[in-house]
């Protein structure tokens, strides 16, 4: 297997470097560095000539993940055409189980938080952080079959294209349907550019087809739906050739950049000064639906559609691996942090511990997912090892 040399293309690395961005953002918000970085991250930003007026915060979760997830549709459309889902044979078993990963969560959170405001946080723990998720896999994995791998792609892609929706509908406002008209206009001026691009080749096309995807983002953002959304449009519109390429060229930056600054920005929240029984049931709700939600719901239904599996479906994966796909999937983080951001945008108190939950939540789901995967790729390992 080839090793990539630069490591922002890997795997482990922009993990590693996604939690210490994390924690930097924690430390700094809870030391006396905090008003002065505070001011600096709620100064605005506006453009001139149009109604976007953006705080930093603002510009990094609307702008800069918008490119994120033009990355990551990118991805979702290579995989719905090419990949691990371009078949119902290959989709229907993570498909059950990403249902599992998604509705137990939401029903362990609302047990928990379902009164009052915090109700609406129910989204948050439904997330799962791939590229989180896969780094993990490969710091403790050495030895599991490549099955385990693309279980685990396929059930946090679904994961994601749920997530992108919540998004797309739970979290729209007063939308202006012109702007979004005119939005859809530009992505399909973006799709017949990136058809050109992949004809001819030219450099000018290029440089046409990122004025255009900025003026998709600005319309979305302007008719009252997440800006983020335009990166969505825009990946799954984007001719593949074209799109590959961008990926690549994207995927350092993303992970080197985009990811870890927006970790430290959602990231920096103050830890409220009180004991755990004062603390917000979205708080609680979340820490207990990340790590136990996802690996109940993702194992069960996963056991399930292992037994239910159609003829010529993929072989069945021993429970164990399903197990240590279900704790991966409790790592919530980028989605989750999002979520959690617009989940109580009204309600900064709640938002701040629901942060805090996210984060708590998802190092917990880290810790039992990196002993589970330990466990299993170590009996792999002997089980090679008896057999040579």
């Amino acid at each position: 297997m080839r090793i990539s040399a630069n490591p922002l293309r890997g795997q482990q690395f922009p993990a590693v470097l996604l939690l210490l961005a994390a924690g930097l953002g924690l430390l700094l918000a809870n030391l006396p560095t905090h008003d002065a970085l505070a001011a600096v991250l709620d100064l605005h930003i506006a453009v001139p000539g149009t109604s976007l007026d953006l705080s930093i915060v603002d510009w990094v979760s609307e702008g800069l993940l918008a490119i994120f997830f033009l990355v990551v549709a990118i991805e979702l459309r290579h995989e719905l055409t090419h990949g691990e889902l371009d078949s119902p044979r290959k989709a229907v078993q993570p498909a059950i189980a990403a249902a599992g990963g998604v509705l137990v969560p939401i029903a362990v959170y609302l047990l928990i938080a379902g009164g009052g405001t915090t109700a609406t946080g129910w989204p948050i723990p439904t997330a799962t952080d791939i590229a989180f998720a896969l780094g993990v896999l490969a710091m403790f994995g050495r030895g599991l079959p490549s099955t385990v791998r693309v279980f685990l792609l396929a059930l946090a892609i679904l994961d994601d294209i749920i997530g992108i929706v919540f998004i797309a509908v739970l979290f729209a406002h007063d939308v202006q349907w012109l702007p979004l008209l005119l939005a859809a206009v530009a992505a399909a001026v973006f799709w017949a550019l990136s058809r050109a691009l992949h004809a001819r080749g030219h450099a000018a096309v290029a440089v046409a087809m990122a004025v255009v995807g900025v003026l998709a983002w600005g319309l979305v953002a302007a008719s009252g739906i997440h800006a983020t959304i335009a990166g969505v449009l825009l990946g799954l519109v984007m001719s593949p050739v074209p799109a590959a390429r961008t990926r690549h060229a994207l995927e350092p930056t993303v992970n080197g950049l985009i990811l870890p600054v927006f970790a430290f920005v959602a990231a920096f929240v103050v830890i409220p000064a009180v004991s755990p029984t004062e603390l917000s049931p979205a708080f609680w709700g979340i820490v207990v639906a990340l790590p136990v939600g996802k690996i109940v719901g993702i194992s069960l239904f996963g056991w399930i559609a292992m037994r239910i599996r159609p003829r010529g479906a993929a072989p069945a994966l021993p429970f164990g691996d399903i197990l240590a796909a279900g704790a991966l999937g409790g790592i919530g983080f980028t989605v989750s942090l999002l979520l959690a951001n617009l989940a109580f945008a009204a309600q900064p108190g709640i938002r701040d511990q629901a942060i805090l939950g996210v984060l708590v939540g998802s190092l917990i789901a880290l810790v039992l997912a990196g002993a589970i995967v330990s466990l299993r790729a170590r009996r792999y390992r002997r089980l090679a090892s008896a057999a040579s």
